[in-house]
């Protein structure tokens, strides 16, 4: 089926180009949910998620001292975030057991998204203060993007969107059927 393109009026140059809406993407430019400082107690969404059940606070592992959560703005499927319980904003204030155990469940996630979703490979990391990018700069967390060959298709260069081919929970449940055991 083929059909003329529609005018876009109203949503800037007219340039007939058809628009995939990513609307819950708006929460996150207007910095909903985020921290309104830089204390624990300031509305950080990292010190509450533990508090929820795993489903409610998309948790795929709990862990002594971390747990690994899938990210609510993902910029791919399965994008997840490893995570200290600890209210700490720099990588140099972990303890020697936080440090470990957030190697570990990075290690365990690549093996689960390895798993649950064929993986090719990933970004791993962690932005280091808002002015290195970090979204939520008080509350540490490193990202595990999962990425397979072909992945940057016309979406993101021409739609500048992303397509998620799965609901956040049903992510979640997959990748907690697939992790490892200790």
């Amino acid at each position: 089926m083929t059909s003329e393109p529609e005018q876009q009026w109203g949503v800037g140059t007219q340039d007939a180009f058809q628009r995939l809406w990513t609307p819950h993407r708006m929460a996150y430019i207007q910095g909903e949910n985020k921290p309104t400082g830089p204390g624990a107690d300031d509305g950080c969404p990292f010190c509450s998620i533990p508090a929820k059940s795993d489903e409610d606070g998309l948790v795929v592992r709990r862990g002594e001292h971390v747990y690994a959560v899938l990210n609510l703005y993902p910029y791919t499927g399965g994008h997840l975030m490893t995570v200290p319980y600890r209210h700490v904003a720099d990588y140099t204030d972990l303890t020697a057991q936080e440090t470990a155990e957030l190697a570990e469940l990075t290690k365990q996630a690549m093996t689960a998204l390895r798993t649950a979703s064929g993986a090719h490979g990933f970004n791993i990391g962690m932005n280091q203060g808002t002015v290195a990018g970090a979204g939520i700069a008080a509350h540490l967390h490193q990202h595990v993007v999962p990425r397979w060959g072909g992945d940057t298709n016309f979406m993101p260069v021409v739609g500048h969107t992303k397509v998620l081919p799965q609901l956040l929970a049903d992510t979640r449940k997959m990748l907690a059927e697939a992790w490892p055991t200790a």
